[in-house]
């Protein structure tokens, strides 16, 4: 199957992988203790969903959802990040107030919550926005678009 598999076929499937990764992680991490804790459980539910939905049906209105999603996982994927060196920062700057700079920063990026860690999602994001870039469905839609508009 793999061998007859297009580098796009490959893509949805490390974006599927990546998905279900990300969500066991975040599982076994038990990152669920706020609402904000919450969200990237939701979005990745979603995209496994758009995922699948798009490989068995990759069609215009499936894809633009997909596409959507992936949008979705990467503005979650930077707030993820600024939240995770925000609270790291204030956690650093609690337990030592003479704390700035370069020191602080160095201290936030390596602080108990993994501060780069969401990025992950903003790159399984851009993963998918790579697959439906120009993809043929799409093409096609707006092929027929443009008749009937004639």
């Amino acid at each position: 199957m793999v061998r007859n598999a297009s580098m796009r076929q490959l893509v949805l499937g490390l974006v599927f992988i990546g998905i279900v990764g990300l969500e066991i992680e975040l599982a076994l991490l038990r990152h669920a203790e706020s609402v904000s804790q919450w969200i990237p459980h939701v979005v990745l539910i979603i995209g496994l969903l758009s995922t699948v939905i798009v490989f068995l049906r990759p069609a215009a209105g499936p894809l633009r959802f997909f596409q959507a999603v992936m949008w979705v996982f990467v503005i979650v994927g930077v707030v993820g990040l600024y939240l995770h060196y925000r609270g790291n920062v204030e956690f650093a700057v609690e337990r030592d107030p003479s704390l700035s700079g370069l020191r602080l920063l160095w201290k936030a990026l390596r602080g108990a919550t993994p501060a780069l860690a969401p990025g992950a999602l903003s790159q399984l994001g851009l993963l998918g926005l790579i697959y439906g870039y120009k993809h043929p469905a799409l093409a096609a839609n707006t092929d027929v678009e443009r008749a009937s508009a004639s």
